[in-house]
């Protein structure tokens, strides 16, 4: 995982845990004084989403306690894509510029131009160097490009 999606997780994890969870209790504690609990929709919704939040809050515990976290920022350049680096390339066919951050399955996000570790794409250019052709199968069909820069950021 990288630093920033440590922090991500670390300030998701205490939202849940000083924002959403005494909410909740509160909601369950209004729903609770409305009467009969066996036919009351909003103390069963409350109790639902209680456990939405507690088994995120597990999820995200969990995550945290197993991750490795990488600061590339750290790490010497040495111009080869790895974990963290941020790559950018250029489409052999088209010219279009493309650039992505290679990062944790948790973390990815195409909109952000984040490629998950485990993408086939991410697969492809791990390891490989500035300068390096890299031809990634794509659903259009098979794609080369040219690592023009590697980043450490």
């Amino acid at each position: 995982m990288t630093v920033a999606g440590e922090q991500a997780l670390r300030a998701e994890l205490t939202e849940l845990k000083s924002v959403a969870r005494p909410a909740i209790v509160k909601e369950i504690a209004e729903a609770r004084a409305h009467g009969d609990l066996r036919e009351n929709a909003e103390y069963h919704a409350a109790k639902e989403r209680q456990g939405f939040i507690e088994a995120r809050i597990r999820h995200i515990e969990g995550q945290l306690a197993d991750a490795q976290v990488i600061d590339v920022t750290r790490l010497k350049p040495t111009g080869k894509v790895i974990f963290g680096a941020t790559v950018t390339l250029s489409d052999c066919d088209s010219e279009d510029t493309l650039r992505y951050q290679i990062v944790g399955e948790d973390e990815s996000d195409i909109a952000s131009k984040k490629l998950s570790i485990m993408s086939p794409f991410a697969r492809a250019l791990i390891s490989k160097a500035e300068g390096d052709e890299v031809s990634v199968a794509t659903p259009n069909g098979e794609r080369s490009y040219i690592i023009d820069r590697v980043e450490h950021l």
